[in-house]
Protein backbone atom coordinates (compact mmCIF):
# COMPACT_ATOMS: atom_id res chain seq x y z
CA UNK A 1 0.00 0.00 0.00
CA UNK A 2 1.05 3.55 -0.63
CA UNK A 3 2.83 5.53 2.42
CA UNK A 4 0.28 8.31 3.77
CA UNK A 5 -0.33 10.46 6.95
CA UNK A 6 -3.08 11.81 8.04
CA UNK A 7 -4.12 14.86 10.38
CA UNK A 8 -7.41 13.61 11.95
CA UNK A 9 -9.96 16.15 13.58
CA UNK A 10 -13.02 14.78 14.30
CA UNK A 11 -14.11 10.95 13.33
CA UNK A 12 -17.25 12.72 11.67
CA UNK A 13 -15.69 15.74 9.99
CA UNK A 14 -15.27 15.27 6.28
CA UNK A 15 -11.88 14.25 4.84
CA UNK A 16 -10.12 16.13 1.83
CA UNK A 17 -7.01 14.26 0.16
CA UNK A 18 -3.81 15.49 -1.61
CA UNK A 19 -2.60 14.07 -4.39
CA UNK A 20 0.76 15.78 -5.89
CA UNK A 21 2.21 15.29 -9.03
CA UNK A 22 4.72 13.03 -11.03
CA UNK A 23 8.12 14.00 -9.21
CA UNK A 24 6.94 15.48 -6.34
CA UNK A 25 6.00 13.94 -3.28
CA UNK A 26 3.25 15.20 -0.63
CA UNK A 27 5.89 17.26 0.54
CA UNK A 28 4.42 19.96 -1.26
CA UNK A 29 1.30 20.25 0.32
CA UNK A 30 3.37 21.54 3.59
CA UNK A 31 1.78 25.17 3.43
CA UNK A 32 -1.63 23.26 3.35
CA UNK A 33 -1.72 21.46 6.42
CA UNK A 34 -2.08 24.05 9.21
CA UNK A 35 -5.08 25.98 7.67
CA UNK A 36 -7.19 22.95 6.38
CA UNK A 37 -6.86 20.86 9.19
CA UNK A 38 -8.70 23.48 11.58
CA UNK A 39 -11.93 22.23 9.59
CA UNK A 40 -10.81 19.43 8.26
CA UNK A 41 -9.49 15.61 8.04
CA UNK A 42 -6.57 15.85 6.13
CA UNK A 43 -5.05 12.49 4.43
CA UNK A 44 -1.84 13.06 2.59
CA UNK A 45 -0.09 10.11 -0.23
CA UNK A 46 3.10 9.73 -1.96
CA UNK A 47 2.00 7.98 -5.01
CA UNK A 48 3.96 4.68 -6.24
CA UNK A 49 7.69 5.48 -6.49
CA UNK A 50 7.32 8.83 -5.25
CA UNK A 51 8.45 10.12 -1.31
CA UNK A 52 8.24 7.74 1.18
CA UNK A 53 6.12 5.32 -0.95
CA UNK A 54 9.62 4.87 -2.94
CA UNK A 55 10.63 1.71 -0.80
CA UNK A 56 7.33 0.12 -0.30
CA UNK A 57 6.90 -3.03 -1.28
CA UNK A 58 3.67 -3.46 -3.71
CA UNK A 59 2.37 -5.38 -7.03
CA UNK A 60 6.05 -4.41 -9.55
CA UNK A 61 4.56 -3.17 -13.25
CA UNK A 62 6.62 -2.97 -16.38
CA UNK A 63 3.77 0.02 -17.15
CA UNK A 64 1.57 2.23 -15.85
CA UNK A 65 -1.90 3.17 -15.74
CA UNK A 66 -3.95 5.97 -14.49
CA UNK A 67 -6.52 3.02 -13.55
CA UNK A 68 -3.82 1.14 -11.59
CA UNK A 69 -2.36 4.19 -10.35
CA UNK A 70 -6.04 5.70 -8.99
CA UNK A 71 -7.19 2.37 -7.10
CA UNK A 72 -3.64 2.75 -5.07
CA UNK A 73 -5.13 6.04 -3.69
CA UNK A 74 -8.80 4.34 -3.39
CA UNK A 75 -6.87 1.92 -1.43
CA UNK A 76 -5.94 3.57 1.12
CA UNK A 77 -9.66 5.43 1.65
CA UNK A 78 -10.95 1.98 2.12
CA UNK A 79 -8.30 0.69 4.68
CA UNK A 80 -8.66 4.09 6.48
CA UNK A 81 -12.58 3.46 6.10
CA UNK A 82 -12.97 6.71 4.16
CA UNK A 83 -16.59 6.06 2.65
CA UNK A 84 -16.22 9.62 0.70
CA UNK A 85 -13.68 13.11 0.39
CA UNK A 86 -13.07 16.18 -1.15
CA UNK A 87 -9.87 15.47 -3.64
CA UNK A 88 -7.09 18.32 -4.08
CA UNK A 89 -4.53 17.80 -6.63
CA UNK A 90 -2.07 19.19 -8.70
CA UNK A 91 -0.21 19.19 -12.42
CA UNK A 92 -0.62 15.31 -13.16
CA UNK A 93 -2.71 14.76 -9.97
CA UNK A 94 -5.52 16.12 -11.36
CA UNK A 95 -5.77 13.88 -13.89
CA UNK A 96 -5.50 11.23 -11.42
CA UNK A 97 -8.39 12.80 -9.27
CA UNK A 98 -10.07 13.16 -12.51
CA UNK A 99 -10.04 9.59 -13.33
CA UNK A 100 -10.97 8.82 -10.24
CA UNK A 101 -14.42 10.05 -10.45
CA UNK A 102 -14.69 8.23 -13.42
CA UNK A 103 -14.97 4.51 -12.02
CA UNK A 104 -15.48 5.63 -7.95
CA UNK A 105 -17.70 9.26 -8.38
CA UNK A 106 -19.42 7.94 -4.92
CA UNK A 107 -16.17 8.39 -3.71
CA UNK A 108 -15.71 12.49 -4.35
CA UNK A 109 -17.36 14.62 -2.53
CA UNK A 110 -15.81 17.51 -4.49
CA UNK A 111 -12.88 18.45 -6.64
CA UNK A 112 -9.92 21.19 -6.53
CA UNK A 113 -7.75 20.95 -9.53
CA UNK A 114 -4.65 22.94 -9.33
CA UNK A 115 -2.38 23.62 -11.91
CA UNK A 116 -4.93 21.30 -14.26
CA UNK A 117 -3.71 19.27 -17.27
CA UNK A 118 -6.61 19.05 -19.57
CA UNK A 119 -5.07 19.32 -22.94
CA UNK A 120 -1.42 19.80 -24.32
CA UNK A 121 -0.71 23.04 -26.25
CA UNK A 122 1.80 22.80 -29.10
CA UNK A 123 4.72 23.30 -27.17
CA UNK A 124 3.90 20.61 -24.54
CA UNK A 125 3.13 18.40 -27.54
CA UNK A 126 6.81 19.09 -28.49
CA UNK A 127 8.32 18.80 -25.48
CA UNK A 128 6.30 15.44 -24.44
CA UNK A 129 7.75 14.15 -28.07
CA UNK A 130 11.12 15.22 -27.03
CA UNK A 131 11.36 13.39 -23.78
CA UNK A 132 10.22 10.33 -25.19
CA UNK A 133 13.56 10.63 -27.84
CA UNK A 134 15.88 11.19 -24.84
CA UNK A 135 14.12 9.85 -21.64
CA UNK A 136 16.99 7.09 -22.12
CA UNK A 137 19.69 8.91 -23.47
CA UNK A 138 20.42 11.78 -21.06
CA UNK A 139 20.09 11.47 -16.65
CA UNK A 140 16.57 11.88 -16.09
CA UNK A 141 17.16 14.70 -13.52
CA UNK A 142 18.91 16.41 -16.44
CA UNK A 143 15.11 16.19 -18.62
CA UNK A 144 13.12 16.79 -15.46
CA UNK A 145 15.00 20.28 -15.01
CA UNK A 146 14.30 21.08 -18.45
CA UNK A 147 10.62 20.10 -18.10
CA UNK A 148 10.66 22.18 -15.03
CA UNK A 149 12.08 25.65 -16.46
CA UNK A 150 10.26 25.12 -19.59
CA UNK A 151 6.70 25.02 -17.41
CA UNK A 152 7.59 27.05 -15.03
CA UNK A 153 10.31 29.95 -16.66
CA UNK A 154 9.84 32.86 -14.85
CA UNK A 155 12.25 34.64 -11.59
CA UNK A 156 8.97 33.82 -9.30
CA UNK A 157 8.47 30.38 -10.07
CA UNK A 158 11.62 29.34 -9.04
CA UNK A 159 10.94 28.38 -5.38
CA UNK A 160 8.19 25.37 -7.25
CA UNK A 161 11.23 24.35 -9.81
CA UNK A 162 13.84 23.92 -6.82
CA UNK A 163 11.02 21.99 -4.89
CA UNK A 164 9.89 19.43 -7.31
CA UNK A 165 13.82 19.25 -8.73
CA UNK A 166 14.45 18.05 -4.86
CA UNK A 167 11.56 15.72 -4.84
CA UNK A 168 12.53 14.77 -8.02
CA UNK A 169 16.23 13.60 -6.74
CA UNK A 170 14.65 10.67 -4.95
CA UNK A 171 12.74 9.15 -8.34
CA UNK A 172 15.03 6.05 -9.36
CA UNK A 173 15.77 6.32 -13.17
CA UNK A 174 13.46 3.37 -14.03
CA UNK A 175 10.20 5.25 -12.26
CA UNK A 176 11.04 7.87 -13.73
CA UNK A 177 10.44 6.63 -17.18
CA UNK A 178 7.36 4.34 -16.37
CA UNK A 179 5.82 7.82 -15.18
CA UNK A 180 7.33 9.91 -18.32
CA UNK A 181 5.81 7.25 -20.66
CA UNK A 182 2.09 7.19 -18.67
CA UNK A 183 2.32 11.29 -19.26
CA UNK A 184 3.44 10.57 -22.96
CA UNK A 185 0.08 8.89 -23.34
CA UNK A 186 -2.37 11.06 -21.66
CA UNK A 187 -3.85 12.72 -24.48
CA UNK A 188 -7.16 10.57 -25.88
CA UNK A 189 -7.87 10.52 -21.75
CA UNK A 190 -7.74 14.40 -21.82
CA UNK A 191 -9.86 14.46 -24.69
CA UNK A 192 -12.50 12.22 -23.05
CA UNK A 193 -12.46 14.44 -19.49
CA UNK A 194 -12.96 17.81 -22.14
CA UNK A 195 -15.86 15.58 -24.03
CA UNK A 196 -17.91 14.44 -20.86
CA UNK A 197 -18.70 17.09 -17.93
CA UNK A 198 -18.90 15.31 -14.73
CA UNK A 199 -21.18 16.65 -11.95
CA UNK A 200 -19.23 16.61 -9.07
CA UNK A 201 -18.30 20.16 -8.19
CA UNK A 202 -14.98 21.05 -8.97
CA UNK A 203 -12.86 24.44 -8.78
CA UNK A 204 -10.03 24.40 -11.14
CA UNK A 205 -7.06 26.95 -9.68
CA UNK A 206 -4.89 28.34 -12.26
CA UNK A 207 -1.94 30.76 -11.99
CA UNK A 208 -1.89 33.46 -14.24
CA UNK A 209 1.26 32.90 -16.08
CA UNK A 210 0.61 29.29 -16.64
CA UNK A 211 0.92 29.85 -19.97
CA UNK A 212 0.68 25.95 -21.13
CA UNK A 213 -2.63 24.96 -19.10
CA UNK A 214 -4.03 28.02 -18.49
CA UNK A 215 -6.15 28.88 -21.63
CA UNK A 216 -7.59 25.05 -22.59
CA UNK A 217 -9.05 25.17 -18.82
CA UNK A 218 -10.49 28.45 -19.42
CA UNK A 219 -12.28 26.86 -22.63
CA UNK A 220 -13.15 23.72 -20.85
CA UNK A 221 -15.37 25.78 -17.46
CA UNK A 222 -17.24 27.79 -20.46
CA UNK A 223 -18.80 24.33 -21.56
CA UNK A 224 -18.81 22.86 -18.07
CA UNK A 225 -21.88 23.85 -15.26
CA UNK A 226 -20.43 21.71 -12.44
CA UNK A 227 -16.72 23.73 -12.43
CA UNK A 228 -15.50 27.25 -11.92
CA UNK A 229 -12.07 28.74 -12.26
CA UNK A 230 -9.97 30.80 -9.73
CA UNK A 231 -7.27 32.53 -11.55
CA UNK A 232 -4.18 34.11 -8.98
CA UNK A 233 -2.67 36.96 -10.27
CA UNK A 234 1.62 37.36 -11.08
CA UNK A 235 1.60 32.79 -10.16
CA UNK A 236 2.55 30.35 -12.05
CA UNK A 237 2.00 26.18 -12.60
CA UNK A 238 2.28 25.22 -9.09
CA UNK A 239 -0.50 27.36 -7.19
CA UNK A 240 -0.65 25.90 -3.91
CA UNK A 241 3.54 26.45 -3.54
CA UNK A 242 3.88 30.16 -5.18
CA UNK A 243 0.67 31.72 -3.59
CA UNK A 244 -0.31 29.37 -0.78
CA UNK A 245 -1.70 31.99 1.55
CA UNK A 246 -4.46 32.37 -1.94
CA UNK A 247 -4.89 28.78 -2.54
CA UNK A 248 -5.99 28.05 0.35
CA UNK A 249 -8.35 30.82 1.24
CA UNK A 250 -9.89 30.03 -2.40
CA UNK A 251 -9.80 26.35 -1.81
CA UNK A 252 -11.28 26.28 1.82
CA UNK A 253 -13.64 29.13 1.09
CA UNK A 254 -14.91 26.51 -2.27
CA UNK A 255 -15.26 23.71 0.44
CA UNK A 256 -17.11 25.46 2.62
CA UNK A 257 -19.95 26.75 0.15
Amino acid sequence: MLHYTTYQLDPEAPWVTFVHGAGGSSAIWFRQIRDFKKSFNVLLVDLRGHGKSKNHVYQKLKRYSFDVIGDEVIEVLDHLKVKNSHFVGISLGTIIIREITERHPDRVSSMILAGAIMKLNIRGQILMRLGILLKSVIPYLLLYKLFAFIIMPKKNHKASRSLFVQEAKKLYQKEFIRWFTLASKVNPLLAFFRIKETPIPTLYVMGEEDYMFLPSIAKLVKNHSSAKLEVVPACGHVVNVEKPEAFNQIALNFLKE
